[in-house]
């Protein structure tokens, strides 16, 4: 059987693969998530969800990997990780009671096959007050999470409406990356 690897170091990702019973390991890829020039949202995840297959993939060429990146995009601006306290406030700030879109880029590549592809979803926010947003920050939850909040999480509480697959927020659309997996053999396993 050939090898399926998550180039990956998302817990949720593992956790999600995991729940739909597919045997993986996990080899993180070492790329780099800048990009030499600015890409609209959905490019961009594609573009990053490739780099990291590929780079695995040239580690173990012999494997079926999957590669994936999410982002958070408001009125065409992409909002990454907060890099401190102020820019996490600022950035829940601004989608406070605004819509904003998520995507999710998924690569998977053998050396014989590549299929690569985004789910995109809307989620908005109710109006939140400068207290709701300070006690979220001070919980911790938002620093390695794109716009600064987790909807598995304490952040779930912000989110007034989700137009679109509630996976792809977390960070791997499950459905499809099931039915493109079918297609490298990859299934999950029956007990």
């Amino acid at each position: 059987m050939i090898p399926f690897i998550l180039a990956s170091s998302s817990p949720r990702r593992k956790q999600l693969l995991e729940q739909m019973r597919v045997s993986f390991e996990t080899l993180v890829s070492d790329v780099e998530e800048e990009l030499a020039r600015p890409l609209p949202p959905d490019e961009l995840v594609l573009e990053l969800a490739s780099q990291k297959a590929t780079a695995v993939l040239n580690k173990r060429p012999d494997s079926i990997v999957l590669g994936a990146d999410t982002i958070v995009s408001y009125e065409q601006e992409v909002l990454g990780k907060p890099r401190n306290k102020k820019e996490a406030i600022q950035m829940l700030k601004l989608l406070s009671g605004q819509s904003h879109d998520v995507f999710t880029g998924v690569s998977i590549r053998s050396k014989h096959k590549q299929i690569t592809f985004f789910q995109k979803t809307t989620v908005t926010f109710y109006p939140l007050t400068d207290d709701e947003i300070e006690n979220y920050v001070k919980s911790g939850e938002p620093f390695d999470k794109a716009g600064s909040y987790a909807i598995q999480g304490l952040g779930a509480y912000f989110v007034k409406e989700i137009r679109g697959d509630y996976f792809t927020i977390v960070g791997l659309p499950v459905a499809k990356t099931i039915r493109a997996l079918a297609e490298f053999q990859v299934y999950p396993k029956q007990h």
